[in-house]
């Protein structure tokens, strides 16, 4: 069911600006794709204005298009993987388990906030429907009032403040993964481990200090008495009792109703876990994306019990792919119009972006200045990192040429590309079905948090920044 639209007229001060903001981003804002098609034209206006002539720029566009596709069908899969994983029967009772524990509407508020961010550093697609899962299982409390639009918006914080800096992060996983790497690209970077980006002691505690204030902030700001809408009071239907599967009809059936196959694909998995862990350095290990990928696949089909189950389960979360999977080779074909059409002087327009960062000098107005390029860009390009593509040529060069750490550099971009999550409403959209909201009804106290998060994100990229040292790529 639908909800009902907020009065703004009783709302007051940053949450009814917050209101606007999110009535005018519905209103204005087109699909993310038009954004990412938009964008492909800009860069080739540009490569033309830089002297590329026509041919070298379509040249580019086509032969870049698909140069993703490996890692284009990796990011849908941390999309699907984590969709399967979050909806398999032992999960729902841990989130029926966890329901339990908040004892007040406002910790109610802050538990699933620390929840989703703690889950979305593993995984981000899986923080998405277990943070809106458990985000209905506490709305359905007979003893307990809470605002269902402050539970949605912290669902909804594993995406909006730290996803970028887990697990899961696109820009991570593809500068660990050298067979991902646009040639372009790896020839700048190297290769770049998670040891160098997110298990850095200055990211760890990045990470741990925006966790602490999205949680205070979502516990302060979480509607108390009168102020307090519940899902009944904004017409969401709470009951999540599930399907059956259909009975089996045909003896042909049998194997698909079986655990016996999906035993057997988790023991296989698992003993190349351990055969991985035991040959390879742990970081090797974690850092490979296809790996990482393997693991929570073949853990969706164990936790869902029998392979019939498991594909209906893959089946509900396809949909939740289609961004990814038309919009990713698009940010392929800009970045190599950006790397590839050369213009004026021998020069693309990759290596005159890189000049302007490079102007601005090292240190921490260099970390600064990438931080708000990133969220400002982010905010009309919403990405779910395939930007990073787009970025990384010019920002990785320029880094490198005023000596920043190449792995910090990274981590600057992963925790200002969630920010713009905060303002956008596009990747709430799995979220919201899980809701049964509009995005108006979050972003009120998603923008709260970006107000927040933006001062404390551009101080800590600065500081710990400073605590880095240059570190030559690492060519394979």
């Amino acid at each position: 069911m639908t909800s009902v639209l907020p009065d703004t007229r009783t709302e007051k001060g940053l949450a009814r600006v917050a209101q606007a903001l999110a009535r005018w981003t519905e209103k204005w804002f087109p699909d993310a794709y038009v954004f990412a098609l938009v964008g492909v034209f800009l860069v080739a206006l540009a490569a033309l204005a830089n002297g590329s002539t026509p041919q070298t720029i379509v040249e580019s566009f086509g032969t870049g298009f698909w140069d993703l596709t490996a890692f284009t069908l990796q990011m849908a899969m941390v999309v699907l993987t984590g969709y399967v994983v979050a909806t398999s029967p032992p999960v729902a009772r841990l989130i029926c388990t966890l329901a339990a524990v908040p004892r007040s509407a406002a910790s109610a508020v802050s538990f699933v906030a620390l929840l989703s961010m703690s889950v979305s550093f593993v995984n981000w697609g899986l923080s998405l429907i277990f943070g809106g899962l458990l985000a209905r299982a506490i709305a359905r409390r007979a003893d307990l009032r809470v605002d269902y639009r402050a539970l949605g918006a912290a669902a909804f914080m594993g995406l909006g403040a730290v996803w970028a800096l887990g697990m899961s992060s696109s820009a991570a996983q593809l500068q660990a993964t050298a067979a991902s790497l646009p040639p372009a690209l790896l020839a700048v970077t190297g290769i770049l481990d998670f040891g160098s980006t997110i298990f850095t002691w200055q990211s760890l505690t990045m990470c741990a200090v925006i966790i602490a204030l999205t949680v205070a902030v979502a516990h302060f700001s979480a509607p108390r008495g009168d102020a307090i809408r519940t899902a009944l009071d904004l017409g969401v239907d709470l009951d999540d009792t599930p399907v059956p599967a259909a009975p089996r009809t045909r003896p042909g059936e049998w194997l698909e109703y079986s655990r016996i196959l999906p035993i057997l694909a988790g023991l296989l998995t698992l003993g190349w876990l351990v055969s991985q862990l035991l040959t390879l350095p742990i970081l090797t290990v974690v850092s490979s994306l296809n790996g990482y990928l393997l693991v929570f696949l073949m853990l969706g089909l164990v936790l869902h019990g029998t392979p019939r189950n498991f594909l209906q389960a893959v089946s509900k979360a396809v949909p939740a792919t289609a961004g990814i999977l038309v919009q990713f080779p698009l940010y392929a074909a800009m970045a190599a119009i950006l790397t590839r059409a050369v213009g004026n002087g021998g020069l693309t327009v990759s290596e005159h972006l890189a000049e302007f960062f490079t102007s601005i000098g090292g240190g921490g107005g260099f970390a600064v200045i990438i931080a708000l390029y990133t969220v400002v860009l982010g905010v009309f390009v919403p990405s779910g990192g395939g930007k990073w593509l787009v970025e990384a040529p010019y920002v990785m060069q320029s880094a490198t040429d005023v000596q920043m750490n190449l792995g910090w550099t990274v981590q600057i971009y992963n925790v200002a590309e969630a920010l713009p999550n905060l303002v956008n409403p596009f990747f709430m959209l799995p979220l919201l079905a899980v809701l049964g909201l509009k995005a108006r009804d979050l972003v009120g106290f998603t923008f709260l948090q970006f107000i927040f998060h933006l001062p404390v994100v551009l101080v800590l990229v600065w500081l710990l920044g400073e605590t880095f040292a240059f570190v030559a790529p690492v060519l394979p």
